[in-house]
């Protein structure tokens, strides 16, 4: 027994919105038995835009029953039935949200007539229930209304169960079958292709755009938990809306995948990714040389095209080891922008600084010590190779960590042993660093000393 819905809401996720109208049509398998319709007082006020599409406006709705109230038969009705709708976890998200609120629990099997019509009638250029409709010859005197809509998805069901020659439908129902699952616009056959490696995985819209980007241990593992639950808040209900398909990057290990994930994302700026937007490397320590000869230091904002020293997340990182170097080579604090005011140099007062900023102490004699600072900057931060798995069985990968900054990473034959840099570096990609990837690598490093090489 088949139940094909179909609802009028005022709003596009059931958490926030009411259903304004709802019509119910249950289907033996070969005809219609019985229509249930009933306009709903949503308990809030219609957006003028939904009231232009569907003609259901306040005033029709202000004497209709709340869904409380009709929500006891409503449950009858669906209970045991095949839930059907056209992108049916829209409908079915709503209705079982509201009838859960009135104290109903529903839990059916699903079956969405826009995924099964394009496996039973392939090759139209549309399969939103209006054009579907226009295509088939289905008429429908009533669009954006329960009952005209139902009506039309009743037909378009019939019409696939008559023409469904390779089962379709029946693998849909069973149990193992992930299908009622899946986004409406996301084709299975892509599921089927997934892979089971480590790595990064996009979701494009219908434009082929990248709309988000996620790792995986396990590729088909990690996408297919995207679309269990019924979840009836806004933000799934628009990603699962704008998943068209699917591709990947296999990575050899978790850490590349997460490596790899945090610069797609900055990269590309996927819509519906929150976390790892934020990860970025805002300052930086900088060196110039002044209309006087003298080497200066400076904490700046990271800029993209500017060669720096080294870069920090946080500005006060930043000062805190300007300021140790500062200590331990002598550093003049107004040369490194340490004291703005135009009160007597504080290094002076202190015995760290030899009078470099009064000119007392020559720029070769100075800039001798700054050099000094920024080679032990450099080479106290630490220059190492993570070895580990490839992609493949004869392959390896490679993950530089060049004086305290990530280079890059690739892959080689595993024939390719070498410690030494330049080699290395023809194998790798570079990738911008940020104290997210830093911090990966640094935890990966110090927990997994068996794959790290130190480089000299």
């Amino acid at each position: 027994m088949y139940a094909i819905v179909d609802i009028e809401t005022t709003g596009g996720h059931a958490s926030a919105n009411g259903i304004t109208d709802i019509a119910i049509i249950l289907h033996d398998g070969e005809k219609v038995y019985h229509r249930y319709q009933s306009l709903i007082n949503p308990q809030q006020p219609i957006p003028v835009y939904i009231q232009a599409l569907t003609g259901i406006n306040n005033d029709m709705v202000k004497e209709a029953p709340v869904f409380a109230d009709v929500a006891s038969e409503i449950f009858e009705l669906l209970k045991d039935k095949v839930f059907i709708a056209h992108n049916v976890n829209f409908d079915y998200s709503f209705v079982r949200y509201h009838l859960a609120a009135a104290g109903f629990s529903l839990d059916c099997k699903k079956l969405c007539t826009v995924r099964l019509s394009r496996k039973i009638i392939p090759g139209y250029p549309s399969y939103s229930l209006g054009k579907l409709c226009h295509q088939l010859g289905i008429e429908n005197d009533s669009r954006h209304r329960a009952m005209g809509d139902a009506f039309a998805t009743a037909t378009l069901f019939s019409m696939l169960l008559v023409q469904d020659l390779h089962g379709h439908i029946k693998q849909s129902l069973l149990i193992k079958s992930k299908e009622q699952l899946l986004p409406p616009h996301l084709p299975k056959n892509i599921m089927d292709e997934l892979p089971k490696n480590p790595g990064v995985y996009y979701f494009h819209d219908h434009k082929g755009k990248v709309v988000y980007v996620g790792k995986a241990k396990n590729i088909k593992k990690r996408v297919n938990s995207h679309f269990l639950g019924n979840n009836p808040n806004r933000q799934r209900q628009n990603f699962l809306r704008d998943i068209h398909n699917i591709t990947w990057q296999i990575c050899g290990t978790e850490l590349m995948s997460l490596i790899l994930e945090a610069s797609e994302i900055k990269k590309l700026w996927p819509e519906h990714n929150r976390s790892l937007k934020r990860f970025d490397q805002s300052y930086a320590l900088y060196q110039f040389e002044d209309q006087n000869g003298y080497i200066r230091l400076a904490i700046g904002k990271k800029k993209k095209y500017q060669q720096s020293i080294y870069s920090f997340g946080l500005m006060l990182e930043g000062y805190e080891s300007l300021r140790k170097l500062m200590m331990d080579f002598a550093l003049c604090p107004k040369l490194c922008f340490i004291q703005k005011n135009e009160e007597a140099c504080s290094g002076i007062i202190n015995q760290h600084c030899n009078g470099a900023c009064s000119g007392t102490e020559s720029s070769e004699v100075y800039n001798q010590r700054v050099l000094q600072a920024i080679k032990h900057l450099q080479t106290n931060m630490p220059t190492f190779i993570i070895y580990d798995e490839g992609r493949e069985a004869a392959e390896q990968s490679f993950i530089l960590m060049e004086n305290g900054q990530f280079y890059g990473m690739g892959y080689a034959e595993k024939t390719f042993n070498t410690t030494d840099l330049t080699l290395i570096k023809e194998v790798l990609k570079p990738y911008p660093e940020n104290n997210y990837v830093k911090n990966l690598i640094y935890q990966f490093a110090a927990n997994n000393p068996n794959k790290l090489i130190a480089v000299a």
